[in-house]
């Protein structure tokens, strides 16, 4: 029985040292990472139980990431596995202003995007469960996976369990036409949507409103953000809505902060000045904070708090998991100082 079910695609993360280019390096970094299973083992960080459903090759590739996820505690008894498909790669080239840091995919056929409705056990996996958790680079994968995507959200409905979904929209995937129109759909079995200050403009064409300062910057109030959070409840009939903000005028530093809307009210929190060691997985950070507080405080207001502090947290972490505890993040709530901890 667990507190958290996700399902997604997991990859090998090969990382040049050294900010080195991919086609200097001699050797690479090896990490795993996968939005939901970020969060799965964000959330097991934070103390709830979690599982991990995907799809992964029968093969060594597909052991060592089985492997990784277990050693951060994740459940992994439910993942299938495969004689066909491939275990899915990415690379990731770190940067310094004024060059942004790259992502290259090698994911085409991977065992996951094979995945056929009918295979997940999901009446039996979501007995006792109290939250899914998926998001949408999974049906992005392809139709067969977009298809199994929709067959989890309505057996989640059936079943009782509180949906949350992180829009994650990645234009390496998919068309912004294409995610409208296979996401749009999926939005009535879910209870609480994740998402960013791009993101919905892109999928489901709801834009925060910015004007250019003295600079020919676009700048967009927190006021806006309120805007589409409340536009997004008022068309979806979500019970909240989650938006991280962003701003990184320089590659190893940003602020990072987040509101929600739910219940009629808005739930803010303080902006975090974050020195970055690597900021993949600081939105699934988020996403892991936030059901915390909410299956845990049983708040919104704490659920943006929690979020938003072990997202922060993560930035100063190498890999796509978030190794913080429950305990620094509530040092961070509490004001925790930056001096040596002896």
């Amino acid at each position: 029985m667990f507190d958290v079910v996700t399902f997604g695609e997991a990859m090998i993360r090969l990382v040049p040292p050294h900010f080195q280019r991919l086609e200097q390096t001699a050797s690479f970094d090896v990490q795993i990472g996968g939005g939901e299973l970020n969060v799965a083992a964000g959330l097991r960080r934070l103390g709830l139980k979690s599982t991990w459903v995907s799809r992964l090759p029968k093969n060594a590739l597909g052991r060592l990431l089985d492997n990784r996820a277990r050693q951060a505690g994740v459940d992994t008894s439910h993942v299938l596995w495969s004689d066909e498909g491939r275990q899915g790669l990415y690379f990731v080239e770190f940067g310094a202003a004024p060059r942004a840091s790259a992502v290259l995919y090698d994911r085409e056929r991977s065992a996951i995007s094979l995945i056929q409705p009918g295979e997940v056990a999901w009446k039996d996996l979501f007995t006792g469960a109290r939250w899914f958790h998926v998001s949408g680079i999974t049906p992005a994968l392809s139709d067969s996976a977009a298809a199994v995507t929709r067959e989890a959200l309505q057996a989640a409905r059936r079943a009782g369990v509180t949906v949350s979904y992180d829009l994650n929209y990645r234009g390496k995937l998919w068309s912004p036409a294409k995610a409208q129109a296979v996401q749009e759909p999926l939005m009535e079995y879910v209870d609480v949507l994740i998402t960013t200050e791009e993101d919905t403009g892109v999928v489901f064409k709801i834009k925060a409103e910015g004007k250019p300062d003295a600079a020919g910057f676009t700048r967009v109030a927190a006021d806006s953000y309120r805007e589409v959070a409340r536009r997004l409840v008022e068309r979806f009939h979500f019970q909240g809505v989650a938006i991280t903000l962003r701003e990184n005028p320089l590659v190893w530093r940003n602020t990072w902060t987040a509101i929600a809307y739910a219940e009629g009210k808005f739930y803010d929190d303080v902006k975090y000045d974050v020195e970055i060691v690597d900021r993949i997985g600081a939105g699934d950070s988020f996403s892991a904070g936030f059901i915390y507080g909410l299956l845990v405080k049983k708040s919104y207001g704490d659920a943006v708090r929690y979020g938003n502090a072990f997202s922060a947290l993560k930035h100063t972490n190498p890999g796509d998991f978030n190794w913080s505890t429950l305990e620094e993040v509530e040092n961070l709530l509490r004001g925790a100082s930056l001096r040596v901890a002896r």
